[in-house]
């Protein structure tokens, strides 16, 4: 049997994983979303196209490959049929090769609703999307939500009824308008036609295609430090974007993962509220910004924007396994005259090497920095690592030496060929 290869970001999101799932995908035979819904994004440049995929695995973009999205996912229909759409436009063979899980759950117009309450009423904001990814999960773990599958049923009406009466309650109670059940029913309704031919029993359809050694590309959403569990809780997603999550969200067991890889920035960046380390507050910060073009591909939001810090990625090396690391935006932190790398903090006068997602701790402490030569010319055309400017070399040469990891995949530029392979 086949082993599947795993796509992991170790910082905030925003990373590249969707360059490097597509990558992987070009030579794929299934690509597989775990967790997540539309808070994230994936901004893939294929040919000066970029497209930008919020639910949809990006591995479809290579024409030839299953796109499986996965029971972790939260899925919202009308997102999901808007990006089938695009697809189709672009001339992907999304009937081909798109599969939905019938256990994935639905997010409806009252998540996104309660999600927008809820933050409202926070006296500390945690910077959620408000498309309703929370509310979602929390239906789900509170056993009341609906999944694909229950548009299906008989009694889809009843069970949908029943959710919104109770969330009605609320907003009544809280000021808020209420959720129009005849609405809502005839939209999802409608979705449910569009979306059955994608849906199937995915559990059964990923292993199959390990029995059959088919090459198997699982991607993730968010990142590490915004996984529920071991993220800067409460700054955090609602799902665990870490390798625990690959396994509850898709039905693959440990035995079925190979290679894990590491996806990081040059740099490092954050969307949203929550303690940030390394973060540039200054002019600087506000260059690597505009340099990167580090804005969410999902809520167009202005990324904070800092240093790359080595004691966090160790923590995320460790969680997850990883086995290769892929550096992207190398050619962006080329552009500066120095730059810096965090390899230590220190807290309450000592340094540490040791990271924790206690909040005290990552508020109060201090990184400690080795500086780096930068200008390294115009790099996008390099394909081999010894093409690289020596300055360049010296940088990836540390990240590998300090984390015992190797960085095998180096992105160079935006398109999806400007990328090292060793």
């Amino acid at each position: 049997m086949s082993k599947v290869s795993v796509v992991l970001g170790c910082f905030y999101g925003d990373e590249g994983k969707g360059r490097t799932t597509d990558y992987l995908a070009q030579t794929a035979d299934m690509s597989i979303r775990a967790t997540g819904g539309n808070n994230a994004g994936h901004t893939v440049t294929i040919d000066n196209v970029k497209y930008a995929l919020h639910l949809v695995p990006s591995g479809i973009l290579s024409n030839h490959t299953i796109a499986v999205i996965g029971n972790g996912v939260v899925i919202d229909p009308k997102v999901l049929i808007e990006e089938i759409n695009m697809l189709k436009e672009n001339g992907i063979k999304v009937d081909e090769y798109l599969k939905i899980s019938d256990k994935a759950h639905l997010i409806l117009p009252y998540h996104c609703m309660l999600d927008a309450l809820l933050e409202d009423k926070r006296t500390n904001k945690i910077g959620t999307t408000k498309r309703g990814i929370g509310p979602c999960y929390c239906d789900k773990f509170e056993r009341s939500g609906l999944r694909v599958e229950d548009l299906y049923k008989s009694n889809f009406k009843e069970l949908l009824k029943e959710q919104i009466d109770k969330k009605n309650e609320l907003f009544a109670a809280n000021g808020y308008d209420k959720c129009n059940f005849k609405e809502i029913y005839k939209s999802y309704t409608e979705y449910a036609k569009v979306l059955k031919p994608y849906v199937c029993d995915t559990i059964n359809l990923i292993h199959q295609a390990l029995k059959d050694d088919k090459n198997v590309v699982c991607e993730g959403a968010q990142a590490t430090l915004l996984d529920i569990d071991f993220g800067s809780y409460p700054y955090v997603t609602s799902s665990n974007p870490t390798i625990g999550g690959i396994l509850t969200g898709t039905g693959l067991s440990h035995k079925d993962i190979g290679d894990v890889y590491g996806v990081i920035k040059a740099y490092s960046s954050r969307v949203g509220e929550g303690p940030y380390v390394t973060e540039l507050t200054d002019e600087t910060g506000d260059l690597i910004r505009e340099l990167g073009h580090e804005y969410g591909t999902t809520t167009k939001r202005p990324r904070r924007c800092g240093w790359l810090d080595l004691v966090a990625l160790n923590y995320s090396i460790k969680l997850n396994g990883i086995t290769y690391i892929n550096l992207n935006h190398l050619d962006t932190i080329g552009k500066l005259d120095k730059f810096k790398v965090c390899y230590a903090y220190e807290f309450e006068g000592q340094e540490t090497y040791d990271f924790t997602t206690n909040e005290e701790f990552l508020r109060n402490s201090k990184p400690l920095y080795k500086e780096f030569e930068g200008n390294f010319g115009d790099i996008s055309n390099c394909r081999t690592f010894d093409e690289l400017p020596i300055n360049a070399k010296k940088y990836i040469n540390y990240i590998e030496e300090y984390t015992g990891c190797t960085v095998k995949l180096i992105g160079v530029g935006a398109d999806r060929e400007c990328m090292i392979i060793r």
